[in-house]
């Protein structure tokens, strides 16, 4: 029987990136669709999960991308919609590779140590991989405040992850260097997830701060979120802070997403979100 895996991609071109993935993970066939919203996939999750008999369905398995994490959401919901019984097949949503990014980062972050009552500032965090790094260090614990250009925005970003998580994140505009060295100036854990190319925090502004103890950066392209911190980073000593930089994490997050798409051919009823994708993050640091 061949694992089959459904790719459904809100953009207009389904990611390379997911198939290859998707392929390194286990699946047999990576079966793209792009441009996938909620009013369309209704015949499409029919065909997955009418097709096979009961211990077969295991072999069919849905992903969920694309650069749009809300988009994402919508369709997941849509999708859980439909299922009913045994006719469903297991799903997971990683949406901008939200969901393994964050999870891979927070997953190092809380390795070794608790995150509980320790106090969180995710610069840039209304984008999907900040809100993900955000809602997952409050899960963990932490008392998390996340950054943005227009408090609007960042106080909107905060309610939905209020909604779909039950946690309290706190928001704060922070448009400029000034802003944003006021925000991590009592943070013990800093997380950069803003876009690439820039600075959003100099070594200088962190490197004397007596409380802080971590910071994760999660920019892939250089120059880096956090100045100072190196690309390669994970666990290195830097002015007395624990650093992390996109690849000392980007290992884990390639290796949790190859295992999440394995996990999904185990059974047909798995749903892998935020919580169960940091669950198995945590559990493949050795």
């Amino acid at each position: 029987m061949k694992k089959l895996l459904f790719q459904f991609d809100t953009d207009s071109q389904a990611s390379v990136f997911d198939q290859v993935v998707g392929y390194d993970g286990g699946a047999d066939h990576v079966v793209p669709y792009a441009r996938v919203t909620p009013e369309q996939i209704g015949a499409l999750v029919e065909g997955a999960i009418f097709t096979r008999a009961p211990k077969d369905k295991k072999n069919t398995a849905l992903f969920l991308g694309g650069s749009d994490l809300a988009a994402g959401e919508a369709l997941m919901s849509t999708i859980q919609g439909r299922f009913f019984g045994q006719f469903r097949v297991s799903l997971m949503l990683d949406s901008n590779g939200a969901n393994t990014t964050a999870a891979a980062c927070v997953a190092w972050l809380s390795h070794g140590r608790s995150l509980r009552g320790r106090r969180a500032v995710v610069l840039a965090g209304t984008g999907p991989v900040g809100q993900r790094v955000a809602a997952m260090l409050a899960l963990e614990g932490a008392e998390v405040c996340i950054t943005g250009r227009q408090l609007e925005r960042t106080h909107a970003a905060t309610q939905a992850m209020a909604a779909r998580f039950g946690v309290e994140v706190a928001a704060l505009a922070a448009p400029d260097a000034q802003t944003r060295a006021q925000a991590v100036s009592r943070a013990q854990i800093v997380v950069s997830a803003g876009a690439a190319g820039v600075v959003l925090l100099s070594q200088a502004q962190w490197c004397d701060l007596p409380q802080l103890e971590l910071l994760a950066d999660a920019n892939a392209s250089p120059p880096a979120g956090i100045e100072g911190i190196e690309m390669a980073d994970r666990g290195v000593l830097r002015h007395g802070k624990t650093c992390y930089g996109p690849l000392g994490f980007g290992a884990l997050k390639l290796a949790l997403h190859r295992a999440c798409i394995s996990r999904l051919f185990e059974q047909n009823d798995l749903l892998l979100d935020a919580r169960e994708i940091l669950a198995i993050a945590k559990q493949m640091i050795p």
